[in-house]
């Protein structure tokens, strides 16, 4: 049985981190049973602005509305074991520091974080101000992983996509996924 996985986009600028991420999950469907896919409003509304249409998703992946409190996600009985938050704003990485679940994409972070199991929370801002620190903190030391959208340039990224997928391997990696990809120390090919 594949793994079950939460993809959580929220309105941060960024978009091109989630779907860079859904592709690569879609490649990596043989290792995984199910894909619950959550958009807010304002995560759905800057997708369209900076990448256009968003595209009809098939299995493993389902949609679910971010007021849907009764989806499988809010419960830890469902088995989802790792959930991403890609972009994440920092309005959501607050709600989720403070505990507040008034969505479906804070409650499942919340389950993740009660179930002691893997969130990988993105945030796509700059600077940082003491308080969004603070919360990065707060989420950490409960167990959620915080990985900057930073893209690396030892890979040498020939393009925009491989810049973001420099962020969105490393976010496989945390996840425990199997993909082979540029590892610092490996020769890059020129083809």
């Amino acid at each position: 049985m594949g793994r079950k996985i939460v993809v959580g986009v929220t309105g941060a600028s960024g978009a091109i981190y989630a779907r860079s991420l859904l592709e690569i999950l879609d490649e990596l469907s043989d290792q995984l049973e199910e894909v619950a896919l959550i958009f807010s409003d304002n995560g759905r509304a800057v997708w369209e602005f900076e990448l256009g249409h968003i595209p009809p998703f098939s299995a493993p992946f389902r949609v679910y509305d971010n007021n849907n409190l009764f989806a499988p996600v809010a419960s830890g009985s469902a088995g989802f074991d790792t959930m991403f938050i890609a972009p994440c704003t920092m309005g959501t990485l607050g709600r989720i520091a403070a505990g507040t679940s008034s969505d479906l994409i804070c409650r499942s972070a919340d389950v993740m974080l009660k179930e002691r199991r893997r969130l990988i929370v993105v945030p796509r801002e700059l600077p940082l101000s003491l308080i969004h620190i603070e919360n990065m903190r707060t989420v950490t030391l409960a167990g959620g992983i915080i990985v900057p959208a930073s893209p690396s340039f030892y890979s040498r990224p020939s393009s925009m996509e491989e810049l973001v997928r420099t962020v969105v391997f490393r976010m496989i990696d945390l996840a425990g996924l199997e993909l082979p990809h540029y590892r610092w120390g490996e020769a890059k090919s020129d083809s």
